[in-house]
């Protein structure tokens, strides 16, 4: 099977076997890191395939010449780009921005900019220089305007990363890791990260010169090579403690006798069941375990900063790895709480819940890591006051849950919170659900399967209704950039390191492809930023009211959310998955929905929601193609005048 496009045909295996195979080989993350061979080196994070591939692409970019074939540059021939006025990154030290500036360097072209005006290329980039409204302000400044907008400004504490090459004006409201460590918003006694893809010496970078010292703890998931690199790479950071995440269920498995398989079984096919304890051998009969569950999640973590300050502590919700990359162009989200006070001494342990139950709720999460180390962050947020949390917390956690455990996370979680805290509302099946994300797995031969049927029914539950609505009654509409919006974007092609949807799944679903939108951000100045954020919501159906908000790090998959087992009596769910989930009665609205904000970053009355994306979405026309990593695009330069070949 093909399918043609402007930007090159995709070419589809009319094999099961040798797609299946192919996936495993193409999505699964790295498990070392790439070694260097000649000029070009791989990240120095463990990622994903596609990360891998776009990293090749900014270290060696296929130029378009007159519709020939690209050529790929050596690093040698590259011209750097200008580095006049990069300027948002709050460096500490000029020997730092250096580094980041020669890091950046190395990127090529891909370390360009869109125009002044609208952020759009009209063309292909002809030379990288910043407009002059992007000039370098005093850190100081930028880190006291968001501090004023943690006091008053933004009661919903809902905010996107900065993004270098838009206007301004439309970083005005946005954070940057930088101002989230920094001295301005408390004295740091110690913190905790979780995250999937860590560049530690990026990361300790990240905090001020002062903190540098302070205890960090890292909590990640790898394992084999890449858990001995990161090990490797956390070495000369005395200060650093890491902490790896039990994932075992994330690979499809109870046994942990099997883990030692694993990779052989994604390399090489199935091993050998003679070397499997009996257990584990049954689940194994199929060509891989990994093929049997259609998963290999890409985004195994949720993404967290837990701060311990003098002053008190805070929680920080986001969707970026800790990685440059991830902070550069990106669209990302950040939820960040207020500072949590300290109770007195000899408090109740019950004391200092919110209304949304948060408090109880992470440390639940946190316990089901089943950690020692996670233990001691456990006593620090029981001593601290959580009551003025206006978010549910929303989590998944590797496992199979029965009975009442099923609602505790997934999309039963959601289910449960929007039955008992939303409001029901006038012709509410006319409400459609919107999905925004970054990244898709299988979700079964049609939409009956999962999409919208079980998944559908958590997402609109709206009150204790007892009408059930039928599967063609709630619309429901998906965001995920096209091939054009990626070509478009201020990094071009190589913005598509952080979509990976692969071939192997897009050809097992072309049913989901007629419910994508276009990614378009008009109203945050970020429709050439591509998403890394994940949100889903209800919205009315002329998109000027939202019934609920959520933001979080779960991706479109039955991995990140959970699918039924044993005719529905079970729940299972394969990754660790965060978010908050935002309604309109814990912010003192008895209409049951939020006024949608026309403008992310305009002064509408305060308590307008800010969607980070343009609404209504923009349904894919006939020619639109879903970006896809792991097939070139060759008919089209990207904004740099690149072409993309993944391998």
């Amino acid at each position: 099977m093909s399918q043609e496009s402007e930007h090159g045909k995709w070419t589809v295996s009319s094999s099961d076997d040798e797609s299946a195979a192919e996936q495993t080989k193409s999505e699964i993350p790295s498990t070392s890191l790439l070694q260097q061979t000649g000029q070009e080196k791989g990240p120095r994070y463990p990622c994903s395939e596609a990360r891998k591939a776009a990293h090749k692409r900014k270290a060696s970019p296929l130029e378009h010449s007159d519709g020939s074939f690209p050529q790929e540059v050596a690093p040698a021939q590259k011209q750097k780009p200008s580095q006049e006025g990069l300027g948002w990154c709050l460096s500490s030290s000029d020997d730092e921005e250096d580094n980041l500036k020669e890091r950046r360097g190395k990127g090529g072209a891909a370390a360009g900019v869109g125009q002044e005006e609208s952020c759009a290329p009209k063309g292909i980039l002809s030379n990288h220089k910043l407009p002059p409204s992007h000039e370098r302000t005093e850190p100081s400044d930028r880190v006291q305007d968001a501090w004023d907008l943690l006091n008053g400004r933004n009661p919903f504490r809902f905010f996107l990363t900065k993004v270098k090459g838009i206007k301004a004006k439309y970083n005005s409201g946005a954070l940057h890791i930088k101002d989230i460590l920094s001295p301005l918003f408390g004295t740091l006694v110690s913190s905790a990260q979780f995250n999937y893809c860590i560049d530690v010496e990026w990361l300790v970078k990240q905090y001020p010169k002062e903190f540098r010292d302070k205890p960090l703890l890292i909590i990640h998931g790898e394992k084999r090579e890449s858990k001995a690199a990161l090990h490797e790479e956390a070495h000369p950071y005395k200060n650093v403690r890491l902490c790896q995440a039990k994932l075992d269920i994330a690979f499809g498995t109870h046994h942990t006798g099997r883990l030692s398989c694993l990779m052989e079984c994604c390399s090489r096919g199935p091993p050998p069941l003679g070397k499997l304890p009996a257990a584990g051998r049954e689940e194994l009969k199929s060509p891989c375990v990994l093929t049997a569950h259609n998963v290999w999640p890409l985004d195994l973590f949720r993404k967290m900063m837990l701060l311990h300050y003098e002053e008190g502590l805070r929680v920080v919700i986001h969707t970026s790895n800790l990685i440059d990359d991830d902070w550069y162009q990106k669209t990302q989200g950040i939820w960040l709480s207020p500072l949590y006070p300290k109770l007195p001494l000899g408090a109740a342990e019950s004391a200092g819940e919110s209304r949304t139950n948060f408090k109880c709720d992470l440390i639940s999460y946190l316990r089901s890591y089943n950690s020692p180390t996670l233990n001691e962050w456990v006593e620090i947020i029981k001593q601290h006051d959580l009551s003025e949390t206006r978010v549910y917390l929303l989590g998944s956690t590797p496992g199979r849950y029965q009975g009442s455990e099923k609602e505790k996370w997934g999309h039963l979680r959601l289910r449960k919170l929007l039955k008992e805290h939303a409001t029901q509302l006038p012709d509410q099946h006319s409400w459609p659900v919107i999905g925004q994300f970054s990244s898709i797995g299988s979700l079964g031969a049609d939409q009956s399967k999962w999409l919208c049927s079980e998944f559908r029914d958590s997402l609109i539950s709206l009150g204790n209704s007892t009408k059930t609505l039928t599967n063609h009654d709630v619309p429901v509409h998906l965001v995920y950039p096209s091939v054009d919006n990626v070509r478009q974007s201020l990094e071009g092609y190589p913005a598509g390191g952080s979509l990976p949807y692969s071939i192997q799944t897009a050809q097992k679903q072309l049913w989901l492809h007629s419910y994508f939108h276009k990614w378009s951000a008009e109203t945050s100045g970020r429709s050439h930023a591509m998403p890394h954020i994940k949100t889903y919501m209800r919205s009315s159906p002329d998109f000027q009211k939202i019934a609920w908000f959520l933001v979080t790090s779960a991706n479109l998959s039955k991995a990140a959310w959970g699918v039924f087992e044993k005719n529905g009596t079970q729940m299972m769910i394969r990754s660790y998955e965060l978010g908050v989930l935002f309604l309109p009665s814990e912010f003192g609205l008895d209409a049951g929905y939020f006024q949608v904000k026309e403008n992310m970053f305009s002064d509408e009355p305060v308590l307008s929601f800010p969607v980070p994306y343009d609404l209504p979405p923009e349904k894919y026309e006939s020619k639109d193609r879903p970006w896809i990593w792991n097939i070139p695009y060759t008919k089209a330069p990207d904004t740099h005048g690149n072409m993309w070949v993944p391998k």
